[in-house]
């Protein structure tokens, strides 16, 4: 018979690291639970240490009336998760644990090194001191409910001839973005052979693909511009902020933000198109007098002597080349609304997060409890829960992570 823990955290990602060390926190307090945290991969938190351009975005300080506005597709799952563990709180606790922090321009925290990676070390290094064993290359391969006894045991099979068993389990596998790091989507067998229902998955925070994208386009970033995501016609979302153009496609902060709605739209068989504004701050007639200023007294004798005045140099011919008709007439329509065609997106291989997952009607967000198995509980990226670029979802995994944990101890720890 395999050994007996009181909880098994699968999972070494943001969620399960966390989930870790808030039992490590419990058990330095005096209690004695047995905890083992399961890795598939040969180090814990490896796309922790790719988040945020490797510097690790870890939260966003905005208190929840504006966070939660950046929480899909239903943020108010979230709530009882973030005061239980705040934006505030998170960043106390990695202070506490030896990681200093710092808050950057639209109220977002960083590890002060600007190391993603100290992130995980310091998370570590907080687990083994409460005594969770962590088990690394520990791919687990399936998860069985055994009734019998008080509350029962799940069977946690690692291959075919070994296995631990648990009093109480912790499912933090993550979804199916960059699954070179790990996540494969191993969550979502796990909670359907448990019986749960997984809402319909695509990629979010991820590059839309423009049709005919060209490598002339690649490198290029806009600051202070603005972008309407159309579906079908349709106005559905408006942002402003900067915006890459990459290999990938359309991408940076206000890209990323409308990917969600954009990648949803395709996988329906809408029509998306990416509508740009390049000037949002003048209107069409304030352009139209610029425009006239710009001829009159800047000596320009036509459009190639004009647009560099109004554009990126290396934006020039490519505005050209997709406006073939331009004109000084419609030159202010046209930069106010360069339309670009969305054909795709570039998928899981490099998106932030997964939209969809756990269904949440089927887990308690006052504990992270499964309502149909008790003593499962499931955390971050797994559950259909997902956020706007800017520390939302590490805020999330920390948040929903240490409330399973604080959840599945409770019966384990007469001293919480």
């Amino acid at each position: 018979m395999g050994k007996i823990y009181d909880i098994a955290i699968i999972g070494g990602g943001a969620a399960g690291l966390y989930a870790a060390a808030t039992l490590s926190s419990l058990n330095l307090q005096g209690n004695s639970m047995q905890v083992v945290l399961l890795e598939k991969m040969h180090r814990c938190g490896l796309k922790i240490g790719i988040t945020g351009k490797g510097r690790c975005n870890i939260t966003n300080t905005k208190p929840w009336e504006e966070f939660s506005t950046h929480i899909h597709p239903k943020n108010i799952f979230l709530k009882n998760a973030f005061y239980g563990m705040s934006n505030s709180a998170t960043l106390d606790f990695f202070n506490s644990i030896g990681l200093p922090t710092v808050i950057e321009r639209g109220d977002r925290a960083f590890p002060q090194s600007m190391k993603a990676l100290d992130v995980v070390s310091v998370l570590e290094r907080h687990i083994l001191k409460g005594g969770i064993e962590m088990r690394k290359n520990s791919p687990v391969a399936g998860i069985s409910h055994k009734e019998e006894g008080e509350g029962g045991l799940f069977e946690i099979r690692l291959d075919d001839s070994d296995f631990l068993l648990a009093r109480k389990v912790i499912i933090t596998t993550g979804g199916l973005s960059y699954p070179t790091t790990g996540s494969t989507g191993d969550g979502y067998v796990f909670a359907r052979s448990l019986g749960h229902r997984i809402s319909p998955c695509f990629p979010s925070l991820t590059a839309l693909v423009p049709r005919n994208w060209r490598e002339e386009y690649h490198g290029i970033s806009l600051k202070n511009v603005s972008v309407q995501l159309i579906v079908n016609g349709d106005v559905v979302q408006d942002e402003f902020g900067d915006l890459d153009f990459t290999n990938g496609g359309i991408e940076g902060p206000i890209g990323f933000k409308v990917s969600r709605k954009g990648v949803h739209s395709l996988i329906n068989g809408q029509k998306v198109l990416l509508r740009l504004d390049m000037k949002p701050a003048v209107s069409v007639p304030q352009l139209k007098e610029r425009i006239a200023r710009e001829m009159q007294q800047g000596g320009c004798k036509g459009l190639r002597q004009l647009l560099p005045k109004l554009l990126p140099a290396r934006l020039v011919p490519l505005f050209m080349a997709d406006n073939k008709d331009l004109t000084l007439e419609n030159l202010p329509a046209r930069l106010k609304a360069w339309d670009f065609t969305i054909a795709g997106n570039v998928g899981y291989e490099r998106c932030v997060v997964t939209a969809g997952g756990v269904s949440l009607p089927e887990v308690s967000q006052k504990t992270m409890e499964s309502k149909l198995v008790k003593r499962a509980y499931f955390a971050g990226e797994l559950l259909d829960l997902d956020g706007d670029t800017g520390g939302y979802n590490l805020q999330i995994a920390f948040s929903t992570g240490a409330l399973a944990a604080v959840s599945a101890a409770k019966e384990f720890c007469p001293k919480q």
